[in-house]
């Protein structure tokens, strides 16, 4: 029988012996990253670089980049990562920038930065406005809430890059800067970012891109010969860039970049206040305290991995997306969405017969870890250095998973691929976003259930309870705004 925790605050500490022994147990309770099972979350170089960053990690967890002065050391190797990042990103002399904690704290200060500068430059505006790609992360949208900024989402092309045309006509005297990804998340492709950095220059406006994914991977690939368009610094028109260091940068979770053109940009973000009695308060980004365990790993790996390590880990990662997406090209039910040029992919179903979330449910049952996309529905995919060697075990799974969805189409109403089959195709968004609102709420009250512990069905039948009964009042209101028409 399986011993009962103790819930709250521990009486009796466990010693650093049993403690480790808890770590060992929940530390396998994720998906086996290191056997190439994850398509995403995890950017794993291999044993001996992790081992090599938590050396490093461990020997500047205590210090605190709060106070550059007093680590004088963090601020050196902050200051050379940024400039090793300019670098890659052709920058120039005047090109500076910061770390932070991750690619929405990031992006939260490139969005700030812009609202208080046009605070500055256009008082008369109430409400700042940005336009930014549908496509464009998630993060956007928080940062536009938490700032109180219209986000203006622009359509995409058929090739799913934004609509360059649509955001022309878009900006107007509220807008404060302009938005594109290099490359977007859901489809791995990468804006064009030259035409809206002639946009942007031509419209006085500052263009942000966000490269959190692809930053340090794009340079690379670049380098050994791939076709990548322009999206750095090399474009006039960009202003700041944001990418993650946590992802192919290959340093420890909790590192990022934002890097500005010049210093002209990057000021507006900074707090600094005089009339605390605790002294003068200054700060770069978002957080007070910031450990010094990611800005040391983060230097370490640049220096230790240096081109040559990076242009080698990219060969082997667009070479495992290459096999990838030709394997999953030949299977006729399947098709890649749009024309990704790096590490990131999306497949969807040409087959009616095929749900492509039963097939996603079927994999995750082998043990794989697979993100599911909407509109279109889809299956998604980010290669690291983990998945090489892993394909053919995947296509495998991936095979028998078509096969599996083609036979049991009642699956398609069950479990994950129920939830995100009702969340694609219902037309009233606001009461998913309601539902998913209760499920938070269940992740982080007392109990703290997790997604599988939630009644998924329960909420979905909530859902769609509430969709059906919003569509029947619309409908009486319709009916009975037109019996009074004279047409």
């Amino acid at each position: 029988m399986q011993e009962k925790k103790e819930k709250g605050f521990p009486q009796k500490g466990l010693g650093f012996e049993k403690t480790l022994e808890e770590v060992k147990e929940l530390s396998h309770q994720g998906p086996d990253y290191k056997k190439g099972k994850t398509w995403g979350l995890v950017y794993y170089a291999s044993k001996e670089h992790n081992q090599f960053l938590q050396k490093v990690y461990s020997q500047f967890s205590s210090q605190n980049a709060l106070n550059p002065m007093a680590f004088k050391s963090l601020k050196t190797m902050e200051k050379e990562v940024i400039e090793m990042t300019t670098s890659l990103f052709h920058g120039g002399s005047e090109a500076v920038g910061v770390m932070t904690s991750g690619g929405t704290e990031s992006i939260l200060m490139a969005i700030l930065a812009y609202r208080q500068r046009a605070r500055k430059l256009k008082p008369w505006v109430r409400r700042p406005e940005i336009i930014a790609p549908e496509s464009v992360h998630v993060a956007f949208n928080k940062a536009c809430k938490y700032y109180d900024i219209k986000l203006v989402l622009a359509p995409l092309n058929k090739d799913y890059t934004v609509d360059v045309n649509w955001v022309k006509k878009k900006i107007n005297r509220n807008t404060i800067a302009i938005v594109g990804s290099a490359p977007q998340y859901p489809h791995g492709v990468i804006d064009d970012i030259e035409a809206l950095g002639k946009l942007a220059q031509k419209k006085k406006l500052p263009l942000h891109v966000d490269a959190c994914l692809g930053g340090f991977l794009l340079p690379f690939l670049e380098k050994i010969g791939e076709p990548i368009r322009a999206w750095d610094f090399r474009v006039p028109g960009v202003t700041s860039i944001s990418a993650d260091l946590h992802k192919y940068g290959f340093a420890a979770k909790g590192a990022s970049t934002l890097t500005f053109r010049s210093m002209d940009y990057m000021k507006h973000q900074f707090f600094v206040y005089t009339d605390w009695p605790g002294g003068v308060y200054a700060s770069p980004a978002m957080l007070g305290t910031r450990s010094g365990g990611p800005i040391a790993a983060a230097w370490a790996a640049f220096k230790s991995l240096g081109e040559e390590g990076y242009l080698e880990n990219a060969k082997k990662i667009i070479e495992t997306t290459k096999e990838l997406k030709e394997k999953i090209n030949q299977l006729p039910e399947l098709e890649i969405i749009g024309s990704p040029v790096a590490s990131i992919i999306a497949y969807c179903s040409k087959d009616s017969a095929v749900n492509i979330y039963t097939v996603g449910d079927y994999l995750m049952q082998k043990g794989w870890h697979v993100d599911k996309n909407q509109m279109p529905e889809s299956l998604h995919a980010i290669v690291g250095l983990n998945n090489a060697g892993f394909v053919d075990e995947f296509i495998t799974d991936l095979k028998e998973a078509v096969i599996y969805a083609r036979e049991n189409p009642e699956k398609a109403q069950e479990g994950g691929a129920a939830m995100y089959g009702m969340i694609s195709k219902m037309p009233i968004r606001g009461v998913i976003k309601v539902s998913v609102q209760k499920m938070m709420e269940q992740m982080y009250g007392p109990e703290g259930a997790m997604p599988d512990e939630v009644d998924e069905n329960s909420l979905q039948a909530k859902a769609q309870k509430v969709g059906l009964q919003v569509l029947e009042v619309k409908d009486k209101i319709k009916d009975s705004i037109k019996g009074r028409l004279p047409f």
